[in-house]
């Protein structure tokens, strides 16, 4: 009876307990340089709505940015910070001409024990220089990308963000997207069904969401990699190969 009463709250607590989405951060200090400069970018693996917690990231594989047509490695620029002993990291890069630049990182994998799976999120984000309004739709070739139908860009709250999921450079019909916001402490959620919000693609990988906070907000369209690897136990284990961007909303202030 002790044996069955265990295994019933264990069970019971596996019902309750809220499943927290894994978010791969890249946020810039800006989404737009009115007058172009140097861009801050903070990488960090966590749980935005939450505000954590935050997990190990290692060094990332590659971390670079598309302007102009051209892919820049970026990953001599990062610096690696630590908060309550897990590694993020964090660049500055200076963009000294007008045009979008389309920042990536693909972080080294997760080992997720909880869900017996690796996750490797490739994230990216685009920061306008000089307000040019020009090379934000640019692809950067990531086994999974979300193609933007909605520049980035200078969006106020409210607007309407279109995206089309794809893998290996084509359309995926009915992918998952998770959304979520980067909770600056001001926002309560009244229940686990508000923390990360879920969208379907339809039939040609589009989507669309309308931001109701000014803020970052990131959307995550979560696929399985074709190719499995090898749990830390040597078992073969899927990998969930997440493609992420950000997108910032800012909210209409009256001038004086």
């Amino acid at each position: 009876m002790l044996r069955a009463t265990c295994l019933g709250l264990i069970l019971a607590a596996s019902v309750t307990l809220p499943a927290l989405a894994h978010f791969q951060e890249l946020l810039p200090s800006a989404d737009v340089l009115p007058e172009g400069g140097t861009v801050s970018l903070d990488l960090v693996f966590t749980h935005p709505m939450d505000r954590g917690p935050q997990m190990q990231m290692d060094r990332p594989i590659r971390f670079g940015m598309v302007m102009d047509g051209k892919a820049t490695d970026l990953s001599a620029s990062l610096v690696e910070s630590l908060d309550g002993g897990k590694s993020a990291w964090r660049a500055f890069v200076d963009l000294k001409t007008p045009g979008a630049a389309v920042f990536f990182v693909e972080p080294a994998p997760y080992w997720e024990p909880a869900e017996g799976k690796y996750i490797v999120h490739y994230a990216k984000v685009v920061v306008d220089s000089f307000a040019s309004g020009e090379g934000w739709n640019a692809m950067v070739g990531l086994p999974v990308e979300i193609r933007p139908l909605t520049r980035p860009t200078g969006l106020w709250t409210g607007n309407l963000f279109t995206g089309v999921v794809t893998k290996n450079g084509t359309p995926l019909p009915f992918a998952e997207v998770e959304v979520e916001y980067v909770n600056d402490g001001g926002v309560t959620a009244p229940n686990d069904a508000f923390v990360t919000q879920v969208i379907t693609a339809d039939a040609n990988g589009t989507f669309s969401y309308a931001m109701p906070r000014a803020g970052w907000w990131g959307f995550a369209a979560l696929t399985e990699a074709d190719a499995r690897m090898k749990s830390p136990e040597g078992k073969d284990v899927p990998v969930e190969a997440g493609a992420l961007i950000w997108v910032k909303a800012t909210d209409m202030v009256k001038v004086p």
